[in-house]
């Protein structure tokens, strides 16, 4: 195992998810009922060995700092290992300047402090499984000075539209590093996960401030693709960007699907979380579930089909759920019909006695709402 350290950064100046993301950071997003988006790079890192990862936070933190704490339920070595989160300043200004340059500027002196020869750099908005000290090895065993991770798809015209690309060579090395525009369907979608040294990613980072303060790590490295031996490697399995609400929906929809959840979770890597101690979900004579995840804690009366239910919700008799992510505390009244939603947590709906929004077109309510 090649000493290295972690970074997890926050999402980049174009992803937005509408709603959610008014009273959180995507990475502090439920996911699947049990987990938070963040889980999945931490964890990542953990069971690869990294145990001095730096999480970064820039917006509506609370929630996050909650979840993550002290990041002992990662499994990080308590004696030599530390997650720890790093905040930067809003700059409401102008959103150009809200970069992940300017975040690793502003807390420079924590990375310095660090004596690890390598680092993983890896985003908190995509959901993926690898293990990073194969890749480091990758790495280092191909004399790379960068190796960026990407993932194939040939749905590049419809989705991942705030993603980067990767144009690679024959040989797998890295041409340029340009955003997906929508106009070729098999694309090489850039999964924002560099391998690199230390000293190089420092000097990148001071030599990204003189050429632009609107710079992106993305961007000097792209910059820097003719200079440097920039490398591409293949991601293999589940993945997800949430770079919108509609990308959210579909991440967590996808996950229903047993043989779809095998390809991201599996016995030998587990995913950590923060877990509570909350009794298993009461399913009374009236209630029927199919094709579902319901979490722990629930009062099931009612339908739930299709659909994925966090913790501690309340579903009445009678109501019906389909193709909906609810997440944790709510309540479902007595033959409510909800299809094709995202309920926020905490929601209660008992007046609302139909809300369907169209397949594809998933609606949204609000965080705490009544209805």
């Amino acid at each position: 195992m090649y000493d290295a350290f972690g970074i997890v950064n926050s999402a980049s100046r174009n992803i937005y998810v509408e709603g959610m993301q008014d009273y959180r950071p995507i990475g502090a997003f439920s996911f699947l009922g049990r987990y938070r988006v963040i889980d999945f790079p931490i964890s990542n890192m953990s069971n690869s060995g990294i145990d001095r990862i730096q999480v970064y936070v820039n917006h509506k933190p609370r929630s996050l700092v909650e979840h993550v704490g002290t990041g002992r339920h990662y499994n990080i070595n308590s004696k030599s290992g530390r997650l720890h989160l790093l905040f930067s300043e809003a700059r409401a200004v102008n959103d150009l300047y809200n970069t992940d340059i300017a975040s690793y500027l502003e807390n420079m002196e924590y990375i310095r402090r660090l004596r690890n020869p390598y680092v993983v750099i890896a985003p908190n908005y995509m959901v993926y499984t690898i293990d990073y000290s194969s890749l480091i090895q990758t790495h280092v065993e191909s004399g790379a000075d960068i190796t960026l991770l990407y993932h194939a798809v040939d749905n590049a015209k419809d989705a991942y539209l705030s993603c980067n690309i990767l144009n690679l060579n024959k040989q797998k090395g890295v041409l340029s590093i340009e955003p997906n525009h929508g106009n070729v369907k098999n694309r090489n979608i850039f999964m924002d996960t560099y391998i690199m040294k230390t000293e190089l990613f420092i000097e990148l980072v001071y030599k990204a401030k003189e050429m632009s303060s609107m710079f992106t790590l993305s961007d000097i490295v792209n910059e820097e693709c003719g200079e440097l031996d920039v490398r591409g490697v293949a991601h293999r399995g589940y993945f997800a960007s949430i770079t919108d609400f509609k990308s959210y929906y579909e991440a967590n929809m996808a996950l229903i699907d047993y043989k779809s959840a095998q390809n991201l979770f599996h016995e030998e890597w587990p995913i950590y979380t923060r877990t509570n101690d909350s009794c298993p979900t009461h399913y009374f004579d009236t209630a029927s579930i199919k094709n579902s995840v319901v979490s722990n804690g629930c009062m099931v009366h009612g339908t739930i089909e299709n659909s994925i239910i966090g913790r501690g919700c309340v579903i009445k008799k009678g109501a019906v759920i389909r193709n909906s992510i609810v997440l944790g505390g709510c309540m479902i009244g007595e033959n409510v019909h909800i299809e094709n939603q995202v309920v926020d947590k905490q929601a209660k709906i008992t007046r609302g006695r139909e809300i369907i929004s169209q397949e594809g077109n998933p609606g949204y309510i609000k965080r705490g709402d009544m209805l």
